[in-house]
């Protein structure tokens, strides 16, 4: 009986080491987020550059950037925010207003100005006898500084 224990036991230490670790590793990813979220409100240490991407010009991004931002609108009304320097997107469900802010500055190197986000519900659909619904999604409005802008419209 006793060997039993003793297996049992050193399995479980090496788990609890692992946990220590992942833990010591999200606290480094969350001080990561938290510099880097002060960074996209302007309130960044004096003396760093971190942005090396020109504005307009898209950004070859590895995280989580392109979940987060789904696609472009394009309809009438959208085009007409054009003018007044507002893109639309659609983004995830479950993003917020500084994540979506974080997406758009790491996919088109320009940090805006203002996020405005929308939670739209699914319209109602019916095919003969059969009903449904539409999956809810959520829109963000983009406001760019002035001078700034993204070429989304090109091939439209």
């Amino acid at each position: 009986m006793g060997l039993f224990n003793k297996k049992i036991e050193e399995k479980k230490k090496p788990a609890v080491a692992s946990a220590k670790v992942n833990n010591a590793k999200s606290a480094v990813k969350m001080d990561e987020e938290a510099k880097s979220m002060k960074d996209l409100y302007g309130a960044a240490e004096a003396g760093k550059t971190k942005s090396t991407v020109k504005a307009g010009e898209k950004k070859s991004v590895g995280g989580n950037a392109y979940k987060i931002i789904m696609k472009p609108l394009v309809t009438e009304k959208v085009s007409g925010l054009g003018a007044l320097n507002k893109y639309v997107f659609a983004v995830a469900k479950n993003a917020n207003k500084i994540e979506v802010a974080k997406a758009i500055k790491e996919i088109y190197g320009i940090k805006p100005i203002g996020v405005n986000v929308i939670r739209m519900s699914g319209k109602k659909t019916r095919y003969g006898r059969i009903s449904g619904r539409r999956k809810d999604w959520k829109k963000a409005i983009i406001t760019l500084p002035k001078g700034e802008a993204i070429k989304i419209y090109e091939g439209v």
